[in-house]
Formats: structure tokens, C-alpha cells, sequence
């Protein structure tokens, strides 16, 4: 994770409630698979704003547009990504990203 997300990591968030769950978040999941080098933490952020878009996880995605921005994503490429996946994804759920990426890409 980097330093800023972890002053707001899942132990910080949700360890008094789910410990186990904040736990491998923060070890397994931010640890080993997003350090894995086998894809960029560019390339990692592109796959996690994409599937967030397409389930319709608005609430983790505003974390992760922030992310794929510190990971070197354009604003120009979360937006295209947004128009791209209206397409294969649904048109409610790319208006429902593009509600949350405003509130993000315009709030720094």
C-alpha cells in the first residue's frame, strides 16, 4: 500500500469489526498480490478500476481512482476507461462511475 492509503488501511478501518478480513487485505491482498511484479501496479489498477466499474462497487472505486492516479493512470484514461466499459458493463453503472470519478478527479 502506499503511505498515504495506509494511514486509512483496512486494520485502521475495519480491524475492530473484521480483523481476519483487514488483515489478508492488507498482507495478502495489498502485500503479496499487488506487489507481485508480474503486472505493473499500473496495469493492476487498470484491471481493479475496470472490474469495480463493471460489478457496480462504486464504494471501493473513488479509493482506487485515487490510486490508479497515484500509480500513474491519466485522468484522460480513467475517463476513457469509464466511456469504454459503458458498453460492456451497462450504461447505469458508467453513470454511476462517472458520478464518483467527478467528485474524485475534481476534488485534488
Amino acid at each position: 500500500m502506499t503511505q498515504g492509503s495506509q494511514n486509512n488501511g483496512p486494520r485502521q478501518q475495519f480491524g475492530d469489526l473484521a480483523p481476519a478480513l483487514a488483515g489478508y487485505s492488507e498482507d495478502v491482498l495489498f502485500g503479496q498480490v499487488w506487489e507481485n511484479p508480474d503486472l505493473s501496479a499500473r496495469e493492476r489498477s487498470l484491471v481493479t478500476v475496470a472490474s469495480l466499474i463493471t460489478s457496480g462497487a462504486t464504494e471501493q472505486l473513488a479509493f482506487h481512482l485515487g490510486r490508479a492516479r497515484e500509480n500513474g493512470v491519466s485522468d484522460t484514461e480513467l475517463i476513457e476507461t469509464i466511456t469504454h466499459l459503458a458498453f460492456y458493463a451497462g450504461w447505469p453503472k458508467a453513470m454511476s462511475a462517472l458520478t464518483v470519478a467527478r467528485t474524485v478527479l475534481t476534488s485534488s
